[in-house]
């Protein structure tokens, strides 16, 4: 209930600094509405009922997320027995970039749910941000196990336990973990985590896994709004050998939105000058897919740590807005390698 009323007050809080958005000021806008939520959710905690949160909301609206995270401290330290306050607790404070604060919190709502599946990943991975080298220690991989055992549809889980066998030098038992996942996933999905098997099956000296054939109708899944694009570098530019190992990123996003993509597919830059077909198993997110939208921008990153969030070593081709159905190829090219 805290986290409905969470997302109730940053609904409000949109509508209400709409005028911030408009005038084109977006860092202040998003971190105004996230305050708004954040406060919506510590005063219900604190108030215990919708309507007297209603009423304290507009003496207490915070000015800036902080002040949203000390109201909901302040709310846990009148009613510390509430799981969901200190999830909520732990994903603002990975917001303001308090790792340690986090995981304390998120160690708290553990403590009061040992049994929800989506705490427990929130927990392990809030540990592993905060530990040195991002590892995953013996309690976060405990935890993830324990979240497999009780929701074993969750993807999530099942990813974060491959990355923590891998980091311990286990490939064999994180390529099993993965591989669990393959017939859940979507095509695009399926073929970015049958790359990272390949690697953990070759460091485990097991063999490749035998090429699966991609469904009949996997290029029309998105219809007529599939989108054909080719990557290149420019004629002129030589490619930089040192990037033999790096990784290009074909992503479509909406146009002035947000950067999460609607489509994305990631290649070896080895494979230059490539061609492939964006469609709606490329989403990262069901709810938002090509078939969807009506415009989108396109652009390809090369990334030499293959990472999927930008670095600022990171090459971008310049974008290229297309509205969808789009006949024929998108060009993008890599003007410097």
């Amino acid at each position: 209930m805290a986290l409905s009323a969470a997302v109730v007050a940053a609904v409000v809080a949109a509508l209400v600094l709409r005028p911030l958005r408009a005038g084109g000021q977006r860092g202040p806008f998003v971190i105004a509405m996230l305050a708004l939520g954040l406060a919506g959710g510590a005063l219900y905690l604190l108030v215990g009922t919708p309507d007297a949160a209603e009423r304290t909301a507009a003496n207490d609206e915070p000015a800036t997320l902080e002040d949203g995270v000390q109201a909901l401290e302040q709310a846990l330290a009148k009613d510390p027995q509430r799981a969901d306050g200190w999830a909520l607790l732990g994903r603002s404070q990975l917001a303001l970039g308090k790792l340690d604060e986090a995981t304390a919190a998120f160690d708290r709502a553990v403590r009061l749910a040992p049994d929800d599946p989506g705490v427990l990943v929130e927990a392990a991975q809030a540990r592993a941000q905060a530990a040195p080298g991002k590892q995953f220690d013996d309690q976060a991989l405990q935890w993830l196990r324990h979240a497999n055992a009780l929701a074993p549809e969750s993807e999530r889980a099942g990813w974060l336990i491959g990355i923590a066998l891998r980091q311990r030098g286990q490939d064999a038992e994180a390529a099993a973990a993965w591989e669990a996942l393959l017939p859940r996933l979507e095509p695009g999905a399926a073929r970015a985590l049958r790359e990272q098997i390949a690697i953990a099956r070759g460091n485990a000296g097991l063999p490749p896994l035998p090429e699966t054939p991609a469904p009949a109708a996997a290029p029309a899944a998105a219809g007529n709004h599939a989108l054909a694009v080719q990557v290149r570098f420019a004629s002129e530019t030589a490619p930089d050998p040192a990037l033999a190992n790096a990784t290009v990123f074909v992503i479509a996003r909406a146009p002035d939105g947000p950067p999460m993509p609607i489509a994305v597919q990631k290649h070896p830059a080895s494979r230059l000058p490539l061609l492939v077909t964006l469609g709606d198993g490329d989403s990262p997110m069901p709810t938002s897919t090509l078939s969807q939208v009506q415009e989108v921008e396109v652009l390809a990153r090369l990334s030499r740590s293959g990472q999927a969030n930008r670095q600022p070593d990171d090459v971008e081709t310049a974008p290229v807005r297309v509205r969808l159905p789009h006949a024929g190829p998108v060009p993008l090219v890599f003007d410097r390698p």
